[in-house]
């Protein structure tokens, strides 16, 4: 079973609630067309300023290994992890984009496929009323300060609270 984050739209001029067809789901895991066609997985994605920054830092690092010397085939390793690394990492760079984009993360479902996970958000989305919708940033109380004693030590309040 799949887990998957569910990002919400910023609201257009004339909207007045999102509209639920814009919703996108994002699945944790490995990504393999991220792994194997990593400039066209972006550009597919429009992840405009990760695939730039991917541009650059795969540049420097052919770059860098070839003036240091060392042969083709440490190069194409250094390729092969870099595109590892996106493939393992591409639903945090999905996220990311989205968020600068505006979107916010409204929750998280599991489900089979996508389908099933739409199926399983919207049904517990519909059945909430609009104001009690849970918001996945909503801020948190402060954790209370707690001034140690002398004769404490650890997080426990009271002596001896341990046992």
């Amino acid at each position: 079973m799949s887990v998957y984050t569910v990002h919400e739209p910023p609201l257009r001029v004339a909207e007045a609630a999102p509209d639920p067809d814009r919703f996108v789901f994002v699945r944790d895991g490995f990504y393999f067309w991220a792994f194997l066609l990593t400039p066209l997985w972006m550009l597919r994605h429009r992840l405009w300023l990760v695939l730039l920054i991917y541009v650059a830092v795969a540049a420097g690092v052919d770059e860098a290994m070839y003036l240091a010397g060392l042969g083709t085939a440490a190069i194409a390793l250094a390729e092969f992890l870099i595109s590892l690394l996106i493939g393992l990492e591409a639903a945090t760079l999905r996220r990311f984009s989205l968020k600068r984009r505006g979107w916010r993360n409204v929750g998280v479902v599991s489900g089979e496929d996508v389908e099933d996970a739409e199926r399983r958000f919207f049904d517990a989305w519909v059945r909430s009323a609009p104001g009690q919708r849970p918001a996945a940033a909503a801020p948190s109380a402060p954790p209370p300060r707690v001034t140690p004693s002398p004769d404490i030590i650890g997080l426990f309040p009271d002596p001896g609270a341990n046992r």
